[in-house]
């Protein structure tokens, strides 16, 4: 199937992905005067005295926006708010599907950061948590960072946040397919925009010491000429050999590839420099770093992508429905990093004893890896003091 062709097709048909359902009847005077005027007069003025009753007697309590500028689409880049609409859809109709979040597409019309931090504030009411999606980096990190700083409901930037704990989930899994120790890896991260660099801290976390970044210049070094103020920070944190020079240069003895980064930008000669039983994640989207079939065939041990037509899909929609559903659950005031892990922990967990080399993550589908994240960040949430009920 060319499914870029068939969706367009379908998405002509469905005339959108997402719509909204009442939940209650209204279809008589009684109804009406319970669901609307002038009953509704009760629990608007026991909001006023309680703003937290907001979260009891509306559906605040389940909802979240999914909000874009549009500046970091998929892999197709900087293509503007409206174009960005049909990924949040889907991004929607996910956080139904899988974790019973009711969830809207919020494109904003702005590249501004204070237009867009104010304009989220402002409608931060009407929502129990906020998605941030898509936002090109490096402004992705100071929105996200002033909302956390100033909201007291849970912001979350998917593309980094995401993308490390279930990245951090396969590295778990493949490490024991692998045999070898996940804090001992050499580990080695192309890509140095909001996903390589939020993988790179979340990792560091989780107790890897040996991560070198690479951006499309070369290793992330101190020193190195055109960095961002976010990847000089990067510098300063990894890169603990002092190692410069290319990304085959930065491969060569590596344990594991990690790509978030260009299309066809490893060679199998680079896969072959690697350690043996090398673990490679080629994600970039809609064409890898390296095609699965060359990594193996150079040697890798494990691989994983981006792609759904292959073994090993490693994408965030194992993610964020179920780590929203715990959060909305026990009414958490921010997503911290013990919940977080427990996300990824949780998600690894859930193979089982399936692993395998071409099995280290559940499927996207399976609806109990979303209910086993869910649970695990509820219960994280309320160990970590996050939880509010």
């Amino acid at each position: 199937m060319n499914y870029r062709q068939e969706s367009l097709k379908r998405h002509a048909e469905w005339r959108g992905k997402i719509e909204t359902k009442v939940r209650v009847p209204v279809d008589s005077r009684e109804a009406l005067s319970l669901a609307y005027t002038p009953g509704v007069a009760e629990p608007c003025l026991a909001i006023q005295r309680e703003p937290e009753k907001s979260f009891e007697l509306t559906r605040r309590w389940n909802t979240v926006p999914v909000i874009t500028d549009g500046t970091a689409v998929l892999g197709l880049g900087d293509i503007g708010p409206e174009a960005g609409m049909p990924v949040m859809e889907g991004k929607c109709a996910l956080f139904k599907a899988y974790g019973g979040v009711d969830a809207f597409p919020i494109c904003i019309k702005s590249k501004d950061v204070d237009e867009i931090v104010n304009t989220i504030k402002l409608i931060s009411g009407s929502f129990g948590g906020i998605n941030l999606e898509d936002i090109s980096a490096p402004r992705c990190f100071e929105i996200e960072t002033r909302l956390k700083n100033e909201l007291d409901i849970p912001v979350f930037h998917d593309d980094q946040h995401g993308t490390a704990i279930v990245m951090a989930a396969a590295l778990i899994n493949a490490a024991k397919v692998v045999n070898k120790d996940v804090h001992s890896l050499n580990l080695v991260i192309n890509g140095a925009g909001a996903a390589g660099i939020a993988i790179a801290k979340y990792l560091l976390k989780l107790g890897v010491e040996d991560i070198v970044m690479c951006d499309r210049f070369g290793v992330i070094c101190r020193g190195a000429a055109g960095m961002n103020a976010a990847q000089a920070e990067m510098a300063e944190i990894t890169n603990i050999r002092g190692l410069s020079g290319s990304l085959a240069d930065a491969m060569r003895g590596a344990d594991v590839f990690i790509g978030v980064s260009a299309p066809n930008v490893v060679s199998k000669d680079m896969v072959r420099s690697m350690a043996e039983r090398a673990i490679v994640f080629s994600c970039a989207n809609p064409v890898s770093e390296i095609s699965r079939e060359d990594a193996l065939d150079a040697g890798a041990a494990v691989v994983g992508t981006g792609s759904s037509e292959k073994p090993n899909q490693i994408n965030n929609v194992l993610v964020f429905p179920g780590l929203f559903r715990g959060a909305l659950d026990v009414r958490a005031k921010d997503i911290n990093f013990d919940m977080m892990l427990a996300a990824s922990r949780g998600i690894a967990e859930c193979v089982g004893d399936r692993l395998s080399p071409d099995f280290i993550l559940p499927y996207a589908y399976d609806k109990s890896a979303h209910e086993a994240v869910a649970k695990a960040v509820a219960e994280a949430a309320i160990r970590s003091g996050a939880a509010r009920i």
